[in-house]
């Protein structure tokens, strides 16, 4: 079917035939009667000049206005009738509404721009030949009034048609570019709810790996001086006394670095219509540990019986705030790991400050067989969180047994200036 200029409101086809829209059909098919019965009139004149009966000239006018039923269907062979019949002087609607549609159309501009050609010098030849040059009706004002008629029967109507088409493809245009905008924002919430979804996955990520890092090594410490407690309550009241003070302390800070993380993700709320992205340890790696305190790790360790050796080398040149915490709670967790599977196993943390990295290595020899297990639990979580830390920072993360039968944890960092 060949799509004219007319409006196209709702969706779907719900026409007859060949009409897309029942107020379509409605339209033709009142503009073919009205054309029939101006044709019909029209047809009574053309009947006395031919000479026929005035019963087949009003029925001709009928059969050629009826033809502009067919004008979204075949739009060429309406004007071609127009211009064809144009001679009997009838088929005025029919001419005029014909070229509307087919500039409307979707008929090649050649194809318009020649039957548009056609009709003009038909209707300026008719109404030349029927208009009487006399004394008071000159010849040239004749022929100016053939050309009037002709322009305004063909050229206005080629121009609204061409015009209605100009604007239809303007709107399908518009209406191609909110539906594919549509899709856009379709999907571009589709992967603001994926990363929403992935952030919110990865602070949880995070926030286990803190809770994991601050309550095991501080609650694996006062595993360690409750048994020794235990061991020496009767026999060194003094040094049970210390233990005693030590478990004290560790409990106070893990509760305190508790607390300050649970401050944290209560210290901003997301708003409901929003997006939410987790903003849960927002500020954490500032306020966290920094390798100035490594020796104070170290020392907690010893306290608890631990043989510890810290081999620290090259200058520290101010880290990332981020750097320096990583490599904190890569060398905690490998110290709580050594008291929770080597008790009693000589242990040397190594930390060497390069160019453009900082490094770090906590090795445990053998254990020694005499110190009791400390009976604490193992997530299994412990590795995993040093690796993930280490490579979410673009690092290098290396752990496993040594040749002397204990485990070694190493781990390289960029060093990123702060």
């Amino acid at each position: 079917m060949t799509s004219t200029g007319e409006e196209r409101d709702g969706a779907g086809r719900d026409g007859p035939l060949w009409w897309e829209r029942r107020r379509s059909a409605v339209l033709d098919v009142g503009l073919g009667a009205v054309s029939a019965v101006e044709c019909g009139v029209e047809g009574v004149g053309f009947a006395r000049e031919a000479g026929i009966p005035v019963f087949a000239g009003v029925l001709f006018g009928v059969v050629v206005g009826a033809v502009l039923v067919l004008r979204r269907r075949w739009p060429i062979v309406v004007v071609l009738v127009g211009i064809a019949v144009s001679p009997a002087a009838m088929g005025f609607l029919l001419g005029v509404v014909g070229l509307y549609t087919l500039a409307a159309s979707e008929v090649p501009r050649r194809i318009t721009a020649t039957l548009a050609s056609m009709s003009l010098a038909a209707i300026f030849v008719v109404m030349y030949m029927r208009t009487p040059v006399s004394g008071e009706v000159s010849r040239t004002l004749v022929i100016t009034l053939s050309v009037f008629v002709a322009v305004a029967l063909t050229v206005p109507p080629v121009l609204f048609g061409l015009y209605t088409a100009a604007r239809r493809r303007l709107m399908e245009s518009l209406q191609e570019r909110a539906d594919s905008l549509e899709r856009e924002l379709s999907l571009l919430a589709d992967r603001a709810e994926e990363r929403a979804e992935w952030a919110r996955t990865e602070e949880r990520t995070r926030i286990a790996r803190e809770m994991h890092d601050v309550v095991a090594h501080r609650v694996s410490l006062m595993v360690v001086h409750a048994a020794a407690l235990q061991a020496i309550a009767a026999k060194d009241p003094v040094k049970a006394a210390k233990n005693a003070a030590l478990v004290g302390d560790m409990g106070r800070q893990a509760l305190t670095e508790l607390r300050e993380m649970l401050g944290v993700l209560r210290a901003e709320a997301p708003k409901p219509a929003a997006v939410a992205v987790p903003v849960a340890l927002v500020g954490s790696f500032e306020d966290g540990p920094s390798l100035g305190e490594l020796e104070a790790l170290v020392g907690q360790s010893r306290a608890a019986g631990m043989v510890v050796e810290l081999d620290v080398r090259g200058e520290c040149c101010g880290y990332a705030a981020e750097v320096e915490q990583t490599a904190y709670r890569v060398v905690q967790e490998a110290l709580t790991n050594c008291h929770k599977h080597a008790p009693g196993a000589r242990v040397v943390v190594r930390l060497a400050h390069r160019e453009g990295e900082v490094a770090m290595q906590v090795e445990n020899g053998p254990c020694d067989g005499k110190a009791a297990e400390p009976g604490l639990p193992s997530g299994g979580n412990g590795l995993v969180g040093m690796r993930e830390r280490v490579l979410a920072l673009g690092g290098v993360f290396v752990s496993g047994p040594t040749d002397e039968g204990g485990f070694k944890v190493s781990a390289v960092l960029p060093s990123e200036r702060g």
